[in-house]
């Protein structure tokens, strides 16, 4: 039977694209169906500000008419500044089996070849700040808000095309009724004691304010962070004004010191609990049911997605103390509610200062999602 690769075309083409996971999943109980209306804006490039300085073809695979398969390729301006110029990547990737897998990658490939790309980097969706990386461990349990869900064959499949491992991402499960160490009590302490330091919540009223006082946090504490991209201002307003909705203004997170923005944490509801119910659709009705469980998240896990101290002041016991001041006060805001788990991450594997948190939090590492690479 064989395998046809095809660019995405059309409305018709852009539906099936969005549409296979309900096929493949159907009968894993850990996968988490997304809203198709943010798929379908992920890949708009009316609408996603990504694509003002990327580029991406998208790929389905069918067999006698049937579509078994779904990738995109993609060329991120911004990735080949800071990961070195022929720098591709691809990502979206689902596939029905062995051969289906390795027809589209050939065809990711062949498109970044085109492209005068000499390195390929994957998978990501679309983005390092959307979904990046494949599951390799955590499969027995859902995948929090923003994180990925893949069948445990994918590794096979992608290393069988000749992938070797760039980086894995690390996230970390912790109980958060259970009170932290001893000794993070006492860093705790001494920076709610420390005049130097003015720990705050978000304001929804001034959301537009702190988000970029965040953000502007984020591309310092980050940008020695293997994988970086800059995020543009464009970016940055289109990323708040989705995020906005999930944000509770006391588990978000805004540090000074000395006067000045050193450190933030967000953390949000796990909103795959609130729509996995609703099989990717919020309409005619769902949106109204979403709308309602925002407006209160009663959700029994937590995520902290995004968390960071300015480079100056990294490394030392003051990181320590900002960053544990931030988790504790949430953690205890988050029990308050009825939050029983959070979960901190993705975390990269050689980010010694993050791992080291994590792991002085008694918390335990519970997915692992692996980039993968290959010379083109």
């Amino acid at each position: 039977m064989t395998i046809e690769i095809s660019p995405v075309a059309g409305s018709a083409d852009r539906k099936a694209f969005i549409d296979l996971p309900w096929d493949l999943y159907r009968d894993d109980p850990h996968w988490v169906p997304p809203l198709k209306s943010e798929v379908r804006a992920l890949l708009e490039e009316k609408v996603n500000p990504w694509f003002d300085h990327g580029r991406l073809q998208a790929f389905l695979a069918r067999r006698n008419g049937r579509v078994v398969g779904r990738i995109t390729a993609q060329i991120d301006d911004l990735v080949e500044r800071e990961m070195g110029k022929g720098t591709g990547q691809w990502g979206m990737f689902e596939a029905a089996d062995a051969d289906v897998a390795a027809a589209l990658i050939r065809a990711a490939e062949n498109w970044l070849r085109a492209q005068g790309m000499t390195r390929a980097l994957g998978p990501f969706s679309i983005s390092i700040w959307d979904e990046p990386g494949l599951l390799i461990k955590g499969f027995e349990e859902d995948p929090m808000v923003m994180m990925g869900h893949h069948k445990p064959a994918y590794a096979d499949w992608i290393e069988a095309a000749g992938y070797e491992k760039a980086k894995d991402l690390y996230t970390y499960k912790l109980d958060i009724t259970k009170d932290l160490p001893p000794v993070i009590d006492k860093l705790v302490t001494m920076a709610d004691k420390s005049k130097r330091i003015a720990i705050r919540d978000a304001e929804k009223s001034n959301f537009d304010r702190d988000a970029a006082i965040i953000m502007g946090i984020l591309n310092d504490a980050w940008s020695d962070n293997w994988g970086f991209t800059p995020l543009t201002d464009r970016e940055i307003a289109y990323g708040a004004k989705k995020l906005k909705p999930l944000i509770v203004e006391d588990w978000t997170k805004i540090v000074e010191v000395d006067g000045e923005p050193a450190a933030f944490m967000i953390t949000i509801p796990d909103a795959n609990e609130m729509i996995k119910d609703m099989d990717g659709r919020l309409f005619p009705f769902n949106w109204i049911k979403l709308l309602w469980r925002l407006r209160n998240p009663a959700t029994s896990r937590v995520r902290v997605p995004l968390m960071g101290v300015v480079k100056k002041h990294q490394g030392g016991r003051l990181a320590s103390m900002l960053a544990f001041q931030m988790i504790e006060h949430t953690r205890r805001l988050c029990v308050e509610r009825g939050v029983e788990w959070g979960e901190i991450g993705w975390v990269l594997e050689d980010n010694q200062g993050m791992n080291s948190i994590a792991e002085i939090s008694n918390s335990e590492c519970n997915h692992t999602y692996r980039i993968y690479q290959k010379a083109l």
